[in-house]
């Protein structure tokens, strides 16, 4: 006899603790829930968004322990203990130099874009081995052609790298 919806195997929850977004957080989920549903649908922070659910797109990128990671792959139960940041977490005058450069259009992409842009701009010595474009690859965009995207990221590199109380060096 096929088992109905009312009589399937209730799930087993597992209580996790981690730093969201700079605060102590914890959760109630499955085994099998996924970072990114975690986030978007019991934690209310929609920023982050799904685009392929195979890791190849970046559109759902979050930094975990500061490294980007597809939260699509992650399941939740491993972020226990673990520093957590997704979109939200980025103060809007960081942004200025991607909305600059035309960086964004649709959207899709922008939150992974950005959470990687991110991770760079704190890892400058990456740019003395990898281009932007190499680092970034991991992130799909249908829209912009990425020159926008390079040019941004470059951008925000050089402002969060110029000595304080100076601009950046214009290239």
């Amino acid at each position: 006899m096929a088992e109905t919806h009312s009589q399937a195997p209730e799930r087993e929850m597992l209580e996790i603790s981690f730093q969201l977004n700079g605060e102590p957080t914890t959760v109630r989920v499955a085994a099998t829930d996924r970072l990114l549903d975690t986030l978007r649908y019991q934690l209310a922070l929609p920023g982050t968004k799904e685009g392929c659910g195979e890791g190849e797109c970046g559109a759902c990128t979050v930094l975990m322990d500061g490294l980007p990671v597809n939260s699509c792959l992650i399941p939740t139960y491993q972020v226990r203990g673990h520093r957590i940041e997704t979109i939200e977490s980025i103060p809007g005058d960081e942004l200025a130099s991607l909305h600059a450069s035309g960086t964004t259009q649709c959207g899709a992409c922008t939150p992974g874009v950005v959470m990687t842009a991110r991770f760079l701009a704190e890892q400058p010595e990456l740019l003395g081995t990898f281009t932007v474009r190499e680092l970034m690859a991991g992130n799909l965009c249908r829209c912009t052609g990425y020159d926008g995207i390079v040019d941004g990221v470059e951008a925000m590199v050089a402002e969060k790298t110029a000595p304080k109380g100076e601009p950046p060096c214009a290239s």
